[in-house]
């Protein structure tokens, strides 16, 4: 098949949908609430059928123990980088830091990779997401929300849907279940119903981030710095896991769901926990840039893998 044509049926979903939430918000087709009801409807019901089917179908060897593991260690080490480049670049702000690590799978990573690679099992891109799932939903929130509201982020983890979905998949599929019931049809059924309800996850979530996207609105000179100092560590992270799934764990990795991990923007939720309007507002502006800067880099990628 001809090359552009691969690149245009990976990416012109995505610059679609994109456009279309882009004309929703200027038309007010959808209101506001109306989006957050999407996303509301993305996070807790399509997105977890997504992690459900991915964890419970994937191959549990030692690398479902060592992929995780690596993840999470390079989350860390991107947390203690962007500190340390935050004080060698005077870039201010108490949550800097933190823009510098973790990554926004839930909400656009999974989409993404279900269009780069329609004919692989998301099962490769979740074993990569687990260990930053961890990270997020342990450290990086705990840290954020400090210890008196540490009480707060176990009880939000412990009522996510996704972590549940997560925990399920694993039991599902690390134990044997969804092996050993593949030859009464019951996994085929498991399979059926998580597929059904995860269908419309791309979309939905791509419609939203564009109705979000506002391009005019980013304080571009003020974010630069902000998305200098996330691109310089995630890039640095990424040779770093790159070379050691290469030399050390004997290419246990997809190569492609790892790539694509590292291009993603930081955690939709950081501007939650701001303490200054101001420091908000910038976080949210490079959040919004990091994730144009991710959609370019997507564009690249669907040339790269259709090479």
């Amino acid at each position: 098949m001809n090359t552009l044509i691969v690149i245009a049926q990976k990416a012109l979903p995505v610059f679609i949908m994109l456009g279309l939430g882009m004309l929703c918000r200027k038309k007010q087709i959808i209101s506001r609430e109306g989006v957050a009801a999407m996303k509301t409807f993305a996070v807790n019901i399509t997105l977890p059928a997504v992690m459900l089917s991915a964890f419970a179908t994937a191959s549990y060897t030692r690398e479902s123990l060592i992929v995780p593991l690596v993840i999470f260690l390079c989350c860390v080490l991107m947390l203690v980088l962007g500190q340390v480049l935050c004080r060698a670049m005077h870039i201010p702000g108490r949550l800097s830091p933190y823009l510098a690590t973790g990554f926004e799978a839930g909400m656009l990573g999974y989409a993404l990779f279900a269009l780069l690679f329609p004919q692989e099992s998301t099962s490769a891109f979740a074993i990569v997401d687990l260990g930053q799932v961890l990270f997020v939903f342990t450290l990086y929130k705990a840290l954020l929300a400090g210890s008196s509201g540490l009480r707060g982020v176990i009880r939000e983890a412990a009522h996510a849907p996704t972590v549940w979905a997560i925990g399920a998949g694993l039991l599902i599929g690390a134990s044997g279940l969804y092996g050993a019931l593949a030859p009464s049809g019951i996994s085929g059924v498991l399979d059926a119903v998580t597929d059904f309800i995860a269908a419309p996850t791309s979309a939905v979530i791509l419609l939203t981030i564009g109705y979000d996207l506002v391009p005019g609105e980013i304080r571009w000179r003020r974010t630069a710095r902000l998305a200098a100092l996330r691109l310089i560590v995630s890039g640095l992270a990424l040779v770093l896991v790159v070379l050691l799934d290469r030399l050390v764990l004997g290419c246990m990795m997809h190569t492609g769901a790892l790539i694509l991990m590292f291009t993603l923007p930081p955690p939709y939720v950081l501007p939650v926990f701001a303490d200054v309007e101001e420091e908000r507002t910038d976080v949210s502006s490079a959040l919004s840039a990091l994730t144009l800067i991710s959609l370019i880099l997507f564009m690249f990628l669907t040339v790269f893998f259709a090479i």
